[in-house]
């Protein structure tokens, strides 16, 4: 006879894989080739304030903020985690340019910083049209080295100013050699998570405020056109995968296809997930930035290089 209480034991030792199994919703048809069988997002620290924009350079390694703590950290393609920058402009989304530059949203004067492998710093863009930015947060660069960036207003408990500058809240364009942007999209209410294809065609963006992620399609020009409603939902980062599918942070991982249909959640035990990317030496390393805390997940699928 099985003793009862070592069955109460084991039920207590397998609820944890049990909730994961009842909170990871997915359409089984689309999404089994995503994420490798049997793991879930595994902690890597839990000692920051609150992280976001991780971005990955073309080693694997992946830099990320812990934007009250005014930090830049480095989390290696061999697991170990140090710090990269400190003093970053208070610094949130970033991403990296073709000549490996680590463009950064520095939020502290609400610019945009080139950081350079030696820790050394440039302004890219400081104002538009005179005028304080509302705070660059989180921006995507295309092949020639152009920024799209979106501008939301937080106000910041470090700013002397209380109100913003600026009537609207934009999706703007720097091009290579400019110091001033240009306005891209002007019809969003809070613009906040950006990410472009791989060929470049098409940027979407997370409009938190409205709880929609919108797709445009990017001209030739660099101007966006033929704006659609892609997904229904408040997303704070987005990234995309080889296949094109849109991973949306916000309550844990959302993830969608091509066509925006949802295939996928993934949950993160933090309050709230902000942003993500993948990284390691094969890009498939889904990358979690999480409040407190970051996190990886192995996947079948890799991220855009």
């Amino acid at each position: 006879m099985i003793d009862r209480s070592f069955l109460r034991l084991a039920s207590l030792a397998m609820l944890p894989l049990l909730l994961w199994a009842c909170h990871t919703t997915h359409n089984s048809s689309s999404s089994d080739s995503l994420v490798a069988p049997g793991t879930q997002p595994t902690l890597v620290s839990k000692q920051f304030s609150f992280t976001e924009g991780p971005a990955v350079d073309k080693a694997g390694n992946v830099f990320f903020t812990d934007q009250p703590n005014d930090k830049i950290w480095k989390y290696d393609t061999e697991g170990k985690l140090s710090l990269f920058l400190d003093k970053t402009g208070r610094s949130n989304g970033l991403y990296f340019n073709k000549e490996g530059h680590l463009i950064a949203c520095a939020d502290a004067k609400n610019e945009l910083w080139a950081i350079y492998p030696d820790r050394t710093v440039k302004t890219l863009m400081d104002n538009y049209e005179g005028k304080k930015m509302n705070g660059p947060n989180d921006l995507w660069i295309d092949k020639r080295d152009g920024i799209y960036f979106t501008d939301p207003y937080y106000q910041r408990d470090y700013w002397t100013r209380k109100q913003p500058e600026l009537p609207k809240m934009h999706v703007y364009y720097l091009a290579p050699g400019l110091t001033t942007p240009v306005v891209v999209a002007d019809s969003l209410n809070r613009p906040n998570g950006i990410v472009g294809s791989k060929d470049g065609k098409t940027l979407y963006v997370a409009d938190i405020g409205a709880s929609k992620i919108y797709r445009y399609q990017v001209n030739a020009d660099a101007s966006l056109s033929n704006r659609m409603l892609f997904a229904s939902q408040s997303a704070d980062g987005i990234t995309l995968d080889s296949k094109g599918n849109l991973y949306a942070a916000g309550n844990g991982v959302t993830v969608y296809n091509p066509k925006g249909e949802k295939i996928l959640h993934i949950p993160v035990p933090e309050k709230w997930t902000a942003n993500l990317c993948f990284g390691g030496k094969k890009r498939d390393q889904l990358f979690i930035t999480a409040s407190t805390a970051v996190y990886v997940l192995p996947m079948l699928v890799r991220g855009i290089e």
